[in-house]
């Protein structure tokens, strides 16, 4: 979320005043309350034991360099790499694997049992219909316009991206690359 808004009726920049946009404590309860209400609407049945207080991520991160960069990491790979999972024993039921520490940025390694570890994996598992971010404001896909006065006045350039060449189409035998010459449909039998 950006530290300010664009004033279209001014063609200018509104910078953030304080030192924060919202607390982070008045938006999880914020969004908990919505959230359960959501659900009660809905009519699905909400567990008993939810916890009083949920947890919000909400920091200043200068020009945002260092959010796309976590966000890059956590919204497009897998929860953990397949090099990640180190040893599957059958008998004891357990699942070791690495990971690197958040507090000590460290590789460290963890057994679990296999039903805690699939449970742990499966959190992050997102439900059909749902999305990992949504975009609002400027960012919308729908307000490339105001996206682009926003980089106007800001004097932000943003340059085209290159286009990757397709990689040859190579021969399974002898690795050579190939030349398409014609490209046939197959017939399907009638009846």
């Amino acid at each position: 979320m950006p530290g300010g808004a664009l004033d279209a009726r001014r063609q200018q920049w509104r910078k953030l005043s304080g030192r924060y946009l919202f607390n982070a404590f008045a938006l999880a309860r914020v969004f908990r309350a919505r959230m359960l209400q959501a659900l009660q609407l809905a009519g699905v049945p909400i567990p008993i034991g939810l916890p009083p207080k949920w947890v919000v991520d909400c920091r200043r991160v200068g020009r945002g360099e260092p959010a796309l960069q976590y966000l890059s990491r956590y919204l497009y790979r897998g929860v953990i790499h397949e090099r990640d999972l180190l040893d599957y024993d059958r008998l004891a039921g357990t699942v070791t694997f690495r990971y690197r520490d958040a507090k000590t940025r460290q590789p460290a390694l963890r057994t679990l049992p296999i039903a805690e570890f699939l449970w742990r994996v499966l959190a992050h598992v997102l439900p059909t219909g749902f999305r990992r971010v949504r975009e609002y404001g400027f960012l919308h896909c729908r307000a490339r316009r105001r996206l682009v006065l926003v980089q106007l006045v800001l004097h932000v350039l943003v340059q085209a991206a290159t286009l990757r060449p397709r990689p040859p189409l190579c021969c399974m035998r002898c690795h050579t690359p190939m030349i398409v010459v014609a490209v046939t449909k197959r017939r399907r039998p009638d009846g």
